[in-house]
């Protein structure tokens, strides 16, 4: 999903890394992803934890969702959300990729 942005954030590329980080740029979207670090959770569960109303916290999910950082699962009348794996090394990946450019190009500016 990510892996062509780390050969260079050019193009659709840099639209995807860009969805991905203004997902992140939420608190309420921050919370939703350190309630699953410990695991699957049901979204009844997620409205309880994060003190909010479902419509409200359902708008975060979708956000979190189209940008690939988490997956839900369909159980009888509810859903389950996790953190995608996949996505958030490849999350990791960007943010080395940053980090390493911004070291190697020190020095070399012109202005």
């Amino acid at each position: 999903m990510y892996k062509k942005a780390m050969q260079g954030v050019t193009g659709k590329n840099r639209e995807k890394v860009a969805a991905v980080f203004s997902a992140l740029g939420d608190e309420t979207r921050l919370e939703i992803l350190a309630q699953l670090r410990g695991g699957e959770r049901c979204v009844c569960e997620l409205t309880e934890a994060i003190e909010t109303g479902q419509s409200r916290l359902s708008f975060h999910l979708k956000v979190l969702k189209e940008a690939g950082l988490i997956k839900d699962r369909p159980e009888g009348r509810w859903i389950y959300y996790s953190i995608h794996a996949d996505a958030m090394e490849e999350l990791e990946d960007m943010v080395r990729l940053l980090r390493e450019g911004g070291k190697a190009s020190r020095g070399t500016s012109r202005c």
